[in-house]
């Protein structure tokens, strides 16, 4: 089997080989955003999904409850062990983190899976356009903002966002690219002037790592699949794993599949 596809690297990580952030890893196939939470809160999640397409875009979820094989991402999938790193949430509260979530599965967990920004970044990559996150191997640079989410019953909080330094002739290449991509993020929400989405310190971010921002540079910002951790932490469900930020489900989806789709 080739190192590189989708199912190897899945394997590597349940084996616990590789732990580190999957962006760059699987040139072509989609990665996602992990959320998972029990019955009783699946149905105002979905809700917030739906509200919030932008950072939550919804690419699938779990056929039926205490499914965790997610058959339509990829060949034998375990969401419970094919993540580099897991958050645990208990009553909102970050409670630690696990390279797998096997000892704590529960047959009414709900898991949804959301369109990433890892999956656009190679279309940049094809266009020309550094990625310095990658460039650097660093996790992308994400922010709390001050754009307030649409609330579902106390699903509620700001928007994060993720931010890519570029050119402004890149940045407004990245408009037209990332538009075709709806079902992960779509086209940037904010360039230039990070203060306008309340990003005081652009060196500081609230997730991931900091990366270089040359002088002839604007920070690019798009919706972030790291949104509903803020969301998490308000509405406060008994438990909730997601996964822990840049570090991302492989799926054997390709990209190229969501450019201009409505659903995978």
């Amino acid at each position: 089997m080739n190192k590189d596809t989708p199912q190897s690297i899945r394997q590597q990580i349940r084996n616990g080989d590789l732990t580190t952030p999957t962006s760059g890893y699987a040139p072509g196939f989609v990665q996602c955003n992990l959320v998972i939470l029990p019955k009783t809160y699946a149905q105002d999640f979905a809700k917030f999904c739906q509200l919030n397409p932008r950072s939550c875009p919804l690419i699938a979820m779990s056929e039926r409850p205490g499914d965790f094989s997610l058959k339509t991402l990829g060949e034998n999938i375990d969401i419970r062990s094919d993540i580099p790193l897991y958050r645990i949430y208990k009553q909102g509260q970050l409670v630690g983190e696990s390279n797998d979530i096997t000892h704590i599965w529960q047959d009414d967990f709900v898991a949804f899976l959301l369109g990433c920004s890892f999956s656009f970044e190679e279309a940049l990559i094809a266009e020309g356009i550094e990625i310095r996150n990658i460039t650097e191997g660093k996790n992308v640079p994400m922010y709390k903002t001050n754009i307030q989410s649409k609330s579902v019953n106390g699903f509620a909080g700001n928007m994060v966002v993720s931010m890519r330094p570029m050119l402004a002739e890149d940045a407004q290449k990245s408009v037209t690219i990332c538009q075709q991509f709806p079902q992960v993020h779509g086209a940037p929400i904010h360039i230039g002037a990070p203060q306008e989405l309340g990003v005081l310190d652009i060196n500081q971010p609230d997730f991931g790592d900091a990366v270089t921002i040359k002088d002839n540079e604007v920070p690019v910002f798009w919706a972030c699949g790291v949104t509903p951790q803020v969301a998490i932490e308000n509405a406060q469900p008994d438990i909730c794993i997601t996964h822990s930020p840049g570090h991302m489900l492989i799926t054997d989806i390709p990209n190229s599949q969501l450019r201009n789709s409505e659903e995978v």
